[in-house]
């Protein structure tokens, strides 16, 4: 492992700043998000107990009251996951994108299992006081009004979670596996219209009528404004387009952009956009890349590796090409940052969030010290830039080549841990220190398990993760 260095941009000087102030808040607010989501789902269930309507007389009445309470919470959960998948800013300047989707998909398994329970209490319910078979009634059901599309709803949602499954969401390339979760906003729409023809607590007249359908109109609408118009509109006014495709490895590139205005997005560094490249067999696809240099006014740069078709394709992008855009997105930025020293790990393309984070870093030669982790020497990319910031500004500067090491250091190189390289050697002052982490995840895994046995706490570990 050997320090290093050599860059012409300096880090302005470090200003005495209240690092904690910015951090209650956003405790704060992410608090108040986690409340409301709860909330919605007891406000639900409360105000279906306030109809009246609940029956538990009868097993076959307590058995269909219980049905249609999960599905009303289940609904409610359903309209919660989309809401935090619509890239609203101020949920990602909460709590980050990586965690609002992490929250997504948590709620998926519960939202299910409750509307799969809601399709079959009701069922059983219905057929205990018709005196009828199951089969006999989910026939009579289908038949009803609106209920084809509430059965194509518990269809489309069973294909989404079937491809959540870790064991086939590793299995199926992004693509494939995108499309099949564009149709849960199918699944969202199908599923209204029994709700409102069918069910009492939402008949036409009631006041939960338009409560309900107030909440699908902002969840629905979120996707809309900011996954949609508002990305457009960005797109549309900056004006960006491929201006040159610059190989920097065997598999990994800079793709280097321009534009029109571009520091008025407001990205700081180690920040990621959607990126849509607007060329044959890469339009359909937006990809999530960070920038490996903060916009400036009229450019910017994003570097990719190539880890199947999708990022192969565009590798051959042609100068010109037109580039739409969502974001920025992401809290592996300065402003999550409590403390003066700063330790910095990152495995492969990894360095890009890295590289450009370090670039606007307020800190004091010294403060920083930076590791880059590769299999080999080919998967430092932009090594020499990383040098170039070290040296310039006074920070240190480590590499980690070769195979993983075993043990609690498995995040260092097994030639490292060899010679004595620790966690601790490399990071002496964790425990006063802020730590980017950004790499594969299984890497990431063991370098944050070493991490937290060599000092450092939890909380200051701010880690940018790759996974979909």
């Amino acid at each position: 492992m050997t320090a290093t260095a050599t860059r012409p941009t300096v880090v302005p000087p470090t200003r005495t700043v209240d690092r904690e102030a910015p951090h209650r808040r956003r405790r704060l607010r992410a608090d108040l998000l986690v409340t409301g989501a709860w909330a919605s789902a007891a406000l639900a269930l409360a105000l279906y107990l306030s109809t009246g309507l609940v029956d538990l007389g009868s097993p076959s009445a307590a058995i269909t009251s219980i049905g249609i309470a999960s599905g009303l919470i289940g609904s409610d959960l359903v309209l919660v996951m989309l809401v935090l998948a619509a890239r609203i800013p101020a949920i990602d300047r909460t709590v980050g994108h990586d965690r609002a989707m992490a929250a997504h998909r948590s709620l998926g398994k519960p939202a299910f299992s409750l509307l799969l329970a809601h399709a079959a209490l009701l069922t059983i319910g219905y057929s205990l006081a018709d005196g009828s078979s199951v089969v006999s009634e989910t026939v009579t059901l289908f038949s009803s009004a609106d209920m084809p599309l509430a059965y194509l709803s518990l269809g489309l949602l069973v294909a989404v979670v079937v491809t959540s499954l870790v064991a086939v969401h590793r299995r199926m390339p992004y693509e494939a596996w995108h499309v099949v979760h564009l149709l849960s906003y199918a699944a969202v729409l199908a599923g209204l219209p029994h709700q409102l023809s069918m069910g009492g607590v939402l008949a036409e007249g009631t006041w939960q009528r338009p409560y309900w359908i107030a909440l699908y109109v902002v969840a629905l609408g979120s996707i809309v404004v900011f996954r949609v118009v508002r990305p457009l509109v960005a797109s549309v006014r900056h004006e960006v387009t491929v201006e040159s495709v610059e190989r920097i490895a065997p598999d990994a590139f800079s793709i280097h952009l321009a534009g029109r205005d571009l520091d008025r997005l407001g990205a700081r560094g180690g920040q990621f956009f959607f990126w849509r490249f607007w060329a044959p067999g890469t339009w359909w696809h937006a990809h999530p890349i960070s920038v490996s240099a903060v916009p400036t006014a009229r450019s910017a740069r994003i570097t990719v590796r190539e880890l199947g078709d999708g990022t192969r394709s565009l590798s051959r992008l042609r100068p010109g090409t037109r580039v739409s855009f969502s974001g920025p997105f992401g809290l592996f930025t300065s402003l999550v940052r409590r403390n003066r020293k700063v330790a910095v790990l990152a495995a492969g393309i990894g360095i890009t969030p890295v590289l450009s984070l370090l670039s606007r870093l307020d800190a004091r030669a010294g403060d920083v010290t930076v590791i880059a982790r590769g299999s080999d020497e080919s998967e430092l990319y932009l090594w020499q830039e990383l040098q170039d910031w070290a040296d310039v500004n006074g920070m240190r500067a480590y590499r980690s080549v070769g195979s993983r090491a075993r043990g609690r250091d498995a995040w260092l190189s097994a030639h490292d841990v060899a010679r004595g390289v620790t966690t601790r050697s490399v990071f002496p002052d964790l425990a006063d220190s802020d730590v980017y982490l950004c790499g594969p995840d299984g890497w990431a895994d063991a370098a944050e398990s070493a991490l937290l046995a060599a000092g450092a706490s939890r909380e200051s570990i701010h880690r940018e993760r790759f996974d979909w």
